[in-house]
């Protein structure tokens, strides 16, 4: 089973497999940020006619989730607020019963052969077979988590690195970028190095930014990932990302940081 099944041109349904951590009948976001990636992917093919290999790649990333999704069917819009043939920034929306719950704004750049001049100085992390398989049911509920295929190696709670991948399609019966299928599992790096119990603290995330310098290889999915609470009820997620041929870019959560008691 998908995590989303299309029905109508803007329209999709969820399926359980999204089941979300904080509570069992709303939804997980992360599949719902890989959606919203999709349908801008899928916009942008169909504008310009162009194959996936030559099409402007996803570069950034910013939602905001405005707040819970329903297990049920989400409404789509697609918005070019900046077209142009070498950069365009995109906005996308995806809504329940007419309530806007998530609002992404992506940038596409024009791919170049930089191959002359890439690098990076970031330490790529140990790779997934190097990595200890961790079960995250044992902190979380829901149906996205028990989909998550997790391998871990936690420094203290609040800082580890980790690998992520997902046997689920993003969408039933279509085709999915790597892009998109890995953007709809990076919402889970703030929960995967939980720096205080679930049950004791909520620190759920209002936003997720990405920066992208290459569109990840399809699988593995690697964070190396650090959760920093400050004193006043604001917490952030920074995670480096990686897939299995090195680092590929950079994810950060803004927290709301609630203690239950």
């Amino acid at each position: 089973m998908a995590y989303f099944e299309r029905t109508g041109p803007t329209t999709f349904r969820a399926t359980e497999h999204t089941g979300g951590a904080w509570a069992l009948d709303e939804q997980h976001i992360a599949p719902a940020l890989g959606l919203l990636a999709h349908v801008v992917e899928t916009d942008r093919n169909q504008r310009r006619d162009e194959s996936p290999r030559d099409a402007l790649p996803l570069a950034r990333l910013s939602y905001d989730i405005l707040g819970t999704l329903p297990i049920g069917e989400v409404d789509t819009t697609v918005t070019v607020r900046r077209p142009g043939r070498t950069i365009e920034l995109v906005e996308a929306t995806l809504s329940h019963g007419d309530r806007p719950a998530v609002i992404l704004r992506a940038w596409l750049l024009q791919p170049r052969d930089t191959r002359a001049v890439a690098g990076s100085v970031t330490p790529r992390i140990p790779s997934p077979e190097d990595t200890p398989a961790w079960d995250p049911t044992t902190v979380w509920p829901g149906g996205f988590i028990r989909t998550a295929h997790l391998r871990r190696e936690q420094t203290e709670p609040g800082r580890a690195h980790f690998w992520v991948r997902t046997d689920e399609a993003l969408v039933a019966d279509e085709p999915v970028s790597p892009t998109a299928a890995a953007i709809g599992v990076l919402d889970i790096a703030n929960g995967m190095t939980v720096r205080e119990d679930p049950n004791q603290v909520a620190f759920p995330n209002l936003d997720l930014t990405a920066h992208l310098v290459r569109a990840p290889r399809a699988g593995w999915v690697g964070f190396d990932t650090t959760v920093t609470f400050g004193e006043h009820g604001i917490g952030l997620t920074s995670t480096v990302l990686h897939d299995e041929d090195g680092p590929i870019g950079s994810l950060n959560q803004i927290l709301t940081v609630r203690p239950k008691s």
